[in-house]
């Protein structure tokens, strides 16, 4: 166990994380320990814990461990928050961070405010990834009774992690954590899967609640609410812009049309620091 190592807890748009500067001391927390951190009555309590380590290629390194001690590929809200403190730390407007799923790259947008672009998203059934070949503008999926169900046909995004996205207007308590546990280790998804569920609000707003691979129900996920609007434009729903309302506060998302890529702006929020016992 490492003992006293300083933290700053930061949400982006009410995602919340725990964020170690391991650029020169390495923070290798093993499952039962970050599980035991993230508990929300006796740790320091967050979805996901984000440690800043050296990187070759980019000016540093986002590891990413989920609430439940999984380690997973990226987190867009979580990108926000570093990019913010590189910048910060660099005297920069721009910084680049690698991830598991990849590097991008984020840019100051205003006061306590980010750009990252996240690059292009990934649509092949391989790159989700998918079980079996399938279309990923309408997978062929559905909750409830195969003659009327509740839910189906939903889009399937990479955005450097797994995405499902159904189109609905469903989002009570109840019914996004029932739907989305059940969904979120469905065989169609042989990493598992994060769960959109989106109500399109007007070609360019959409609410979205989101139940998140390895954390559950979250006040927003920002690679979440970019597979919403790549899901929604690629179903003719909404252009290619739009505003993306979480629990948490409002993203704006943008699929440009030249490069491809998405970007996602959104605010970012220190709450304080301390050190890890």
């Amino acid at each position: 166990m490492q003992a006293s190592t300083p933290f700053v807890k930061m949400n982006g748009a009410g995602n919340d994380f725990v964020v170690v500067n391991a650029l020169e001391t390495p923070f290798t927390p093993d499952a039962d320990r970050v599980r035991a951190l993230a508990d929300r009555r006796t740790g320091e309590g967050f979805d996901q814990l984000i440690a800043i380590e050296p990187s070759d290629r980019a000016d540093a390194f986002m590891r990413v461990w989920n609430a439940d001690g999984g380690v997973v590929e990226t987190c867009g809200n979580a990108l926000r928050c570093v990019g913010w403190m590189l910048m910060q730390a660099n005297g920069t407007d721009s910084a680049t961070i690698d991830t598991l799923g990849g590097p991008a790259i984020a840019r100051r947008a205003g006061p306590e405010r980010v750009t990252v672009d996240m690059g292009a998203p990934r649509l092949d059934w391989r790159e989700i990834p998918l079980a079996e070949a399938m279309d990923t503008r309408g997978i062929e999926l559905q909750i409830g009774p195969i003659d009327d169900p509740v839910m189906h046909t939903p889009g399937a995004v990479s955005m450097g992690n797994p995405h499902v996205v159904f189109f609905t207007d469903r989002l009570d308590d109840v019914f996004v954590t029932g739907a989305g546990s059940m969904i979120e280790h469905h065989p169609l998804f042989p990493q598992g899967v994060n769960v959109g569920f989106a109500h399109v609000l007007a070609p360019d707003r959409i609410r979205l609640r989101v139940w998140e691979r390895g954390a559950g129900l979250t006040r927003a996920c920002g690679t979440g609410a970019c597979a919403a609007l790549v899901a929604a434009s690629r179903r003719g729903l909404t252009g290619r812009s739009a505003t993306v309302v979480v629990d948490g506060g409002e993203l704006d998302i943008d699929w440009d049309e030249t490069t491809g890529h998405v970007l996602m702006t959104g605010p970012v929020e220190i709450e304080r620091t301390g050190r890890l016992a």
